[in-house]
């Protein structure tokens, strides 16, 4: 989401620093005048090198998170074993990440390029980036919190959580979550919830008004949040409960080899016929805790992450408006993308924990040799 007062920075305090020195002619560089666009001997160059590596990282970063969702698409795609839940989860996070990476980043760093952070692409496109900003961005959060709930059933609930219900679960999540991301982001321009665009200073910015900066700071952030830290404790208890319970099964257990001689020989007749079923069916118990260790461990990694990334933009966002203080602007564009950093970050995280996912991208590559 736009920091609604990146544009009022001004041009010696930018994320990319403009000369103040220099005034714009038609025809120069941002922020140069014609003797230092042509590099004349004891000028200074327009850019930086720091300038200059600040907008290469960013440049990397928009095509890494735009091409790394797009392959985890393509994977959900043509691999069919992935039809299914909770695959269309992965899948509505890539989808929002990847109109993040193409629809959003891009017109921000051109704002970050432009002198004075103005925007100089019009009211309509001004109101279509903020759109398209604070949806993509509420539906990516949105989307981490219903990985974290179904990851949350499956480990707590296994039994009752079925195929069937996870289905209709993962469905209703996916609608709740692009509905709500619609509303947050469409309710300015719908019911006229302060203005985005002054094309007197030429400024586009998410609207300032007070009550719609609780509303969306609160629907597109602070309560998906607190659903997430919920589930992860939960999650935690669950773990713990199961691992108490476990020990207290285990170690109290006297020598019993001569007691399950028989279920042996009965499960090495069995064994004849079916071996997988066999092995699944005999070490179902570690199958499972590791792959609910596994689960837990992509849960928490998934929320830490999220955590990190949006906070401190959103607590800026929350408490700027309403106590009439603002930080450097430098911080803010700096909150801004560590924020956008979190659509690169998500794909990582839950396709590192499934051996399937990377199973699934040797063959996609290996195909086309």
């Amino acid at each position: 989401m736009e920091a609604r007062s990146l544009s009022t920075a001004t041009p010696g305090a930018t994320l990319l620093e403009d000369r103040d020195t220099c005034s714009p002619t038609p025809g120069s560089g941002v922020g140069s005048t014609p003797e230092s666009a042509g590099f004349l001997p004891g000028r200074e160059p327009p850019y930086s090198v720091f300038t200059v590596l600040v907008v290469t990282l960013l440049v990397l970063l928009i095509a890494a998170t735009f091409l790394w969702n797009l392959l985890v698409l393509v994977t959900i795609l043509r691999v069919r074993a992935f039809h299914r839940v909770p695959h269309n989860l992965v899948a509505s996070t890539a989808v929002s990440d990847v109109l993040v990476a193409a629809l959003v980043m891009p017109l921000s760093l051109m704002k970050e390029l432009s002198a004075g952070r103005r925007w100089q692409l019009g009211r309509s496109l001004c109101h279509v980036w903020i759109c398209f900003d604070v949806l993509c961005c509420t539906a990516s959060i949105w989307n981490v919190a219903a990985i974290a709930l179904d990851r949350y059933w499956t480990i707590t609930r296994h039994l009752q959580y079925t195929l069937p219900t996870r289905r209709r679960a993962s469905g209703l999540m996916i609608a709740l979550t692009w509905a709500l991301s619609a509303l947050i982001a469409l309710a300015p321009p719908l019911f006229g919830w302060g203005e985005v665009y002054d094309p007197g200073l030429q400024r586009c910015q998410v609207s300032q008004e007070p009550s719609y900066t609780v509303f969306s700071t609160c629907g597109a952030f602070y309560l998906p949040l607190g659903v997430v830290l919920f589930v992860y404790w939960k999650i935690y208890k669950a773990a713990k409960f199961r691992f108490g319970r476990r020990r207290r099964a285990v170690l109290p257990l006297p020598a019993t080899a001569e007691v399950k001689e028989a279920p042996h020989e009965a499960e090495m007749v069995f064994t004849a016929r079916c071996q997988a079923a066999v092995t699944f069916q005999a070490n179902g118990d570690s199958w499972r805790e590791q792959k609910e260790k596994r689960a837990a461990m992509m849960v928490g990694l998934l929320i830490g992450v999220f955590v990190l990334c949006w906070i401190p933009f959103f607590v800026t966002e929350l408490i700027s408006p309403l106590c009439a203080c603002s930080l450097p602007p430098i911080w803010k564009s700096i909150f801004l993308w560590l924020g956008y950093s979190n659509s690169f970050f998500n794909p990582l995280i839950y396709t590192a924990f499934n051996k399937n996912y990377n199973d699934a991208f040797k063959s996609l590559f290996t195909r086309h040799r």
